[in-house]
């Protein structure tokens, strides 16, 4: 209706008719309703028609208007009759009867602006609606999830007629504030409810206790459920399965495997048999605890039952399967599929492909999408949505965009959750300018941006350090009404901070709370960041204080911080405070928390509790970092204790921990500041188990005449090779070319054991340079076989086999005894 009828009504003091109830019909009253409602539905000019049926009738339009209403079938029509009736001249006013009639038309058909015009003329003329259309109209809103009417009209109908709705419209408006997430609500409703009822069932239903149950569980609130069910069994609600599944299903999404299982054995032990839903969510349960034998068993139980197993269930099982890196379980779980006729669907095939592109084997999940095409199958968003991101990742961005070309071909125009993944592995993958081209697409196509999308554009600008973009972005944000929430400026914050635009930053978070946006536990520990990092301890402690204010508990990270910062500004016994703090709040203590203590220690020269700090970080299955080895490493060789600072660099490596400038910087200076070999060997005679290979090469080399420098960055290098880390040694070798230090024998040795330990020795003339004679060659060969001796292999490597095969080549032999035992081993 593209004009309201009823806008067009004006209530006149006219005498109301009584010559009909709302429920009396004679056959001659019965045949005129009839020809009426025949006259609106077929006749051009139904008015005249009706005004010469009803005068010949002698019955008044007023005293059956509700019985031609309760017949008529479009609202239009009803409106328009409506219309017609009330506005005759010298004619009585339609009743309460005749408006609740046309209010339950326009309930059946959802004509909701008309029905607050009809309600608002009843009150005008002071009639009140039928307890029968309050009944339709809390339904027609209940279902249509206009909770705040339909919770209105509930207490009007408690005000008017002193009773409850029927259970039917009950329910309806308990399930729609359940959906609208007012559980507390509803549950209030369903205790007033309970009252009223007395166990008749004329109120209060199983349905109705099941939506509450249901609402329960949603809140994670299972145990009130549950406790909710055992009340009312028997007084007006009837056991039933149904109630176990949800029970079942609430302690599932809580993730309480042990609760659904208690329930699940409790439902058998009382004679119910489980339902496909009873056995779908036990399955989910246990998917998520991977707990597949237990699995199995169920699906034994379900065929022999005679349930079939549906694609959905399976598909949970596939998913639970790859999450769990059981690949080749999947093979298995697929072919019982074919044996019980079960066909894979999409959902399944996108399974595979999320698997599939999480690991990198996108050529294989393009095969995938080709072998669904093939069966049948429809590939949609959700498909293509992987693809893009692994694309993304790879760097391949044509290929990525040309996703949403096949989004679109699906007939699925590209959607946020499309071009978010896009824009999202773009900013991943460090290409902001990639997705900002994208971002603009997907406004010039009417895709409306949420405030996440906005968050990961300005957390890419950021990092980038191109914060006046991020702040343009933020005001555009803005100006399209989407609200930002604490997360989007928390990562501004954290951008400003990392900027070193501190006094923004705070400002910014200033401007937040006053807008009454809870900054949340990210935001403050983003703020406390900023001081800490600035040295205001002070600052950072207030700002501490008012996030408790804020009832946002500290955590790890917030503790971690503070630990940081004062250990920077050298304040080791407030860091030990924080620390002593954060183990009484029972929260684990992260490498950085334990880097920066150990950094603490190191700062003052206390090592050995640097050490036992290191030692601590084991109880709590930390590995430590390139940082926290690095910092130690520094420490000892600072202090003059180069026999420690190796061992922990030959850890470091053990550990696959790959060391970066700082590492090599602090190992260098702190080699070349002990050039004695001797004081080497005496420092690391105490301990006579451990054979430092670092040490034992330095040392050997400036007995030889090597440089202290030299010594030290080929020890190194030695090292990285020997512990697989060629690519980093090359990196290493690099600097020392730029440094002036050209490559020498024992380098070269060393990158060709490196080479050769990767299996790429055929590899070794177009990676490693070679350019040194015949003296250099026999140094090669001389530092090859003793680093041999190191890789424990029993015998000569392969290294030292093709620096001896070079020699023998280029004709020039050595009369040295170990290089002749070589040559005879080769030949």
């Amino acid at each position: 209706m593209s004009k309201t009828i009823l806008s067009r009504i004006k209530p006149r003091n006219r005498p109301k008719a009584t010559n009909f109830t709302a429920t009396h019909i004679t056959p001659c009253i019965h045949s005129l309703v009839l020809d009426a409602v025949r006259i609106l539905a077929t006749h051009a000019q139904w008015q005249d028609s009706l005004e010469s049926r009803f005068a010949e009738s002698q019955v008044l339009v007023s005293d059956v208007a509700h019985f031609v209403l309760d017949r008529v079938h479009d609202p239009e029509l009803g409106l328009k009759f409506f219309h017609w009736a009330n506005s005759r001249p010298f004619s009585c006013s339609l009743d309460g009867f005749a408006y609740s009639s046309l209010l339950k038309l326009l309930a059946r058909f959802r004509v909701f602006s008309e029905i607050e015009l009809v309600l608002d003329n009843m009150k005008v003329e002071a009639l009140k609606p039928t307890h029968e259309a309050l009944n339709s109209l809390i339904r027609a809103y209940g279902d249509s999830g206009m909770v705040d009417a339909a919770l209105r009209l509930f207490y009007t109908m408690r005000e008017m007629h002193g009773c409850f709705p029927s259970v039917v419209a009950s329910n309806s408006l308990l399930n729609c504030l359940v959906k609208r997430g007012k559980v507390e609500v509803a549950r209030k409703l369903y205790d007033e409810m309970l009252v009223t009822d007395g166990g008749t069932g004329k109120v209060v239903d199983n349905y109705s206790t099941g939506i509450v149950v249901k609402g329960l569980c949603y809140l994670g609130k299972v145990e009130e459920g549950r406790r909710l069910i055992v009340d009312r069994w028997g007084k007006g609600c009837v056991p039933h399965v149904v109630f176990y599944n949800m029970i079942i299903d609430g302690y599932r999404k809580k993730g309480d495997l042990q609760g659904a299982t208690r329930v699940f054995k409790e439902l058998k032990l009382k004679g119910f048999l489980p339902t496909l839903e009873t056995y779908g969510a036990m399955i989910n349960s246990l998917c998520k605890a991977g707990d597949f034998v237990t699995i199995d068993q169920l699906m034994k139980e379900m065929t022999e039952r005679g349930l079939s197993v549906n694609i959905q269930v399976y598909n949970i099982i596939i998913d639970a399967e790859y999450k769990h890196g059981l690949v080749a379980k999947v093979a298995e779980t697929m072919r019982r599929m074919a044996e019980m006729g079960c066909k894979p669907d999409i959902t399944t095939y996108n399974i595979m492909l999320n698997f599939l592109c999480r690991v990198g084997r996108i050529e294989e999940a393009g095969e995938l999408i080709e072998k669904a095409l093939e069966r049948g199958l429809m590939p949609n968003k959700f498909s293509y949505t992987p693809l893009m991101h692994a694309y993304c990742r790879k760097g391949d961005y044509i290929k990525a965009s040309n996703m949403l070309f096949k989004i679109a071909e699906t007939g699925e125009k590209p959607d946020l959750v499309s071009y978010g993944a896009f824009i999202h592995g773009a900013v991943a993958a460090g290409e902001i300018d990639v997705a900002l081209m994208v971002w603009d697409k997907m406004l010039e196509r009417g895709v409306t941006a949420d405030a996440q999308i906005y968050n990961v554009l300005k957390s890419g600008l950021c990092k980038k350090g191109n914060f006046p973009a991020a702040k343009v972005l933020l005001s555009e944000m803005l100006d399209r009404n989407v609200q930002p929430d604490a997360y989007v400026y928390a990562t501004l914050v954290d951008g400003l901070i990392r900027n070193s635009e501190l006094d923004e930053a705070r400002n910014l978070f200033e401007v937040i709370i006053r807008k009454g946006i809870e900054p949340g536990i990210v935001g403050y520990n983003a703020m406390i960041k900023g001081f800490c990092k600035f040295g205001k301890m002070v600052d950072a402690l207030l700002c501490l204080n008012r996030m408790k204010n804020a009832r946002h508990a500290p955590d790890e990270y917030t503790y971690s911080t503070f630990i940081d910062g004062y250990v920077k500004q050298h304040d080791l016994q407030s860091a030990l405070k924080m620390f002593g703090q954060m183990l009484r709040q029972k929260l684990k203590p992260n490498v950085v928390t334990y880097t920066s203590l150990i950094n603490g220690f190191c700062n003052i020269a206390d090592l050995d509790r640097a050490e036992k700090v290191f030692t601590g970080m084991q109880s709590f299955n930390l590995q430590p970092n390139v940082v926290t080895y690095t910092v130690l490493i520094g420490g000892f060789c600072k202090a003059g204790k180069p026999e420690k600072a190796a061992s922990f660099f030959e850890l470091m490596l053990t550990n696959s921990c790959v060391p970066n400038d700082t590492t090599f910087h602090y190992l260098i200076n702190g080699l070349t500041n002990n050039t004695s070999p001797q004081v080497l060997v005496e420092k690391d005679e105490p301990d006579k188990d451990y054979r430092s290979l670092l040490l034992d090469f330095f040392a050997m080399m400036l007995s030889d005449g090597w440089s202290p420098v030299m010594a030290a960055y080929d020890s190194i290098i030695i090292c990285l090779c020997k512990h697989g880390m060629f690519e980093t040694a090359q990196l290493l070798q690099t600097k020392m070319l730029s440094k002036g230090f050209p490559l020498d024998p024992v380098c070269f040795s060393a990158l060709l054991h490196g080479l050769c330990q990767k299996g790429k020795s055929k590899e070794w003339g177009n990676t490693i340079p070679c350019d040194i004679d015949k003296i250099d060659l026999q140094t090669a060969v001389k530092y090859s076989l003793i680093l041999d001796k190191y890789l424990g292999q029993g015998t000569h490597s392969e290294a030292s086999i093709i620096l001896q095969t070079m020699i023998d080549d280029d004709s020039r032999v050595s009369k040295h005894p170990a290089e002749h035992d070589l040559r005879v081993i080769v030949r």
